[in-house]
């Protein structure tokens, strides 16, 4: 399935989720929002969600430990390990529901239908130049197809809604 509007492309296949972005912003401002904690809690989690916690150890190796707030209190908790860094052009790192310890947790644990949902998946975010714009492309590798595979992908686009006005 593919659906693109406005400089927005979401296309979903067996085992991956890819959005493509325009931001009306430099590459190396869009690479900051991804790569430093005190820009990532202005944009992370979709609509009606706060981020009010995000650690990073930005290096291959290193983790992240982030928290996802709904409006209705509940929290979210994810980590992943980086596993490829080339500044200001890709990030390539793991992905896991968690507790708030950092402990990675099935999403059973915050009540997801996740009979078929592995415990890790693999996320890369490259960067490019656009003219005075930056593209920027996620490839979310390893949900299965099905309804849990579209909720990801609108969280994704809220999320990059809220990353495109942050970046104003």
């Amino acid at each position: 399935m593919l659906n693109k509007i406005d400089g927005k492309t979401t296309k979903f296949t067996d085992k991956e989720l890819i959005i493509t972005r325009i931001f009306n912003a430099p590459r190396e401002l869009v690479w900051k929002a991804w790569t430093e904690p005190e820009h990532l809690m202005r944009w992370w989690g979709p609509k009606n969600f706060t981020c009010p916690a995000y650690k990073i150890d930005f290096r291959v190796g290193g983790k992240y430990h982030s928290c996802m707030k709904s409006a209705e209190g509940q929290e979210y908790w994810s980590t992943g390990t980086y596993k490829e860094i080339i500044p200001l052009e890709r990030i390539v790192c793991t992905d896991s529901f968690a507790d708030e310890k950092g402990k990675v947790v099935p999403g059973s644990y915050y009540g997801m239908p996740t009979d078929n949902w592995p415990m890790e998946f693999t996320i890369t975010i490259t960067f490019e130049d656009f003219g005075n714009q930056t593209k920027m492309t996620l490839t979310h590798f390893g949900i299965p197809i099905g309804q849990m595979k579209e909720m990801t992908g609108t969280g994704w686009n809220e999320s990059f809604d809220k990353l495109a006005d942050s970046l104003k």
